[in-house]
């Protein structure tokens, strides 16, 4: 009898701990397709987030606003405050602003031949290097903008011409504003298209100016402007010849005069 009973003893026992290794094993197997299921959608997101990861990891255009003082001058000129703004958002001096800008908008500054009507340089090599590549948009009803003369009516007339075959192409195959930046350089502009990039230019000399700062920020340009590193900062604007045309020594000495200008 006594014997019986340890064996229904130990029965009930082996029947305890199969059932708690069972449970743990399902446990633990419910884990692991838990921690399976969590890291596919954590790679998912990854993915999702790295489909245009060289566009995320630029500077958007959307900064400041144009300040109110510059709606009557602005196709004309840059104000103080202009400069002062974009200096902010770069986290430079105002004077190595002034500088660069100086040198590379030319001492007019000129980023319109009319209201509306920015300095447009059209290239047709350019134009038929992208024409071959994108299929964009045709505008047949474009017309050369009104009052232009010499230069600037020649460069529209053949921008308005190349438009009406593919505008896309004709956009990215010219050098826009005060700074001429070729088209073809819109997502480091902070655009999503060349097009985003041609409507912003045409707005005001401060878009201009702000898409400059945008550019100079994703072409990795920004620290030898902070350091005031005049020789690579043009190398990498200017190209290799920068030093040929003296672009570091006039952009230390126009640093300096508008240095010397501040109270």
């Amino acid at each position: 009898m006594r014997r019986l009973l340890l064996y229904a003893l130990i029965a009930v026992i082996a029947a305890s701990t199969f059932s708690v290794e069972a449970a743990r094993r399902k446990s633990r197997k419910r884990a692991r397709a838990k921690a399976t299921t969590t890291k596919t959608v954590k790679t998912d997101t990854l993915t999702d987030q790295n489909v245009d990861q060289d566009l995320l990891d630029m500077v958007s255009l959307v900064l400041s606003t144009m300040p109110a003082s510059d709606e009557k001058v602005k196709y004309q000129t840059l104000t103080e405050e202009d400069f002062i703004l974009i200096a902010k958002e770069l986290g430079v001096e105002v004077a190595a602003v002034k500088a660069v800008v100086k040198i590379e908008a030319g001492p007019k500054l000129q980023g319109f031949w009319a209201p509306g009507v920015p300095v447009v340089n059209y290239t047709k090599s350019l134009f038929n290097k992208y024409n071959g590549k994108t299929k964009g948009r045709k505008l047949t009803d474009a017309k050369v903008p009104e009052g232009l003369t010499g230069y600037a009516l020649n460069e529209w007339t053949s921008l308005t011409k190349a438009r009406k075959i593919n505008a896309d192409a004709a956009d990215m195959g010219s050098y826009w504003g005060m700074f001429q930046i070729g088209g073809f350089n819109y997502k480091l502009c902070g655009c999503a298209s060349v097009e985003e990039m041609v409507e912003k230019i045409c707005e005001s000399e401060f878009s201009q100016l702000q898409m400059f700062a945008v550019f100079i920020r994703n072409s990795g340009m920004l620290e030898s402007l902070k350091k005031k590193d005049w020789a690579t900062f043009a190398r990498k604007y200017n190209g290799p010849s920068y030093a040929k045309r003296g672009y570091h020594t006039r952009m230390a000495k126009e640093y300096a005069y508008f240095k010397s200008k501040e109270k």
